[in-house]
């Protein structure tokens, strides 16, 4: 069984800054590939970036290139997100999700997701 939890969400200012981490459970967390989606109300889940089981590997949605930057440490069996120069238009649900080796961009080829931590940017 492999538990997803993620933190470090907020209320933040335009222009600040978050770093949301996900905790993995589970002996496997090297194996897996790792992303963030997000979820904006009235939206459907769209990419944000992943990152692939080696942690060499790294993608990102347009729309938040150049200001968030995906990482791991397997050793903590954490994911992080370190997301700068924040934008009202970021303000959703955040959630990680895991699959075997490799990522995808389509949300529904992840089998593992977490519970979900708000993010707010206001302008």
């Amino acid at each position: 069984q492999v538990q997803l939890v993620e933190s470090g969400g907020g209320l933040v200012q335009a222009g600040g800054s978050l770093r949301l981490a996900c905790a993995v459970s589970g002996r496997t967390f090297s194996t897996y590939a790792m992303a963030w989606f997000r979820q904006a109300p009235g939206k459907e889940r769209e990419f944000a970036a992943a990152i692939n089981w080696r942690g060499g590997l790294t993608d990102y949605a347009d729309s938040v290139k150049g200001r968030f930057t995906i990482s791991r440490d397997n050793a903590k069996n954490t994911v992080y997100l370190q997301m700068n120069s924040l934008k009202p238009e970021d303000t959703a649900v955040y959630y990680c999700a895991a699959r075997p080796f490799s990522y995808t961009t389509n949300h529904h080829g992840y089998n593992y997701w977490g519970q979900g931590t708000q993010v707010t940017v206001s302008s």
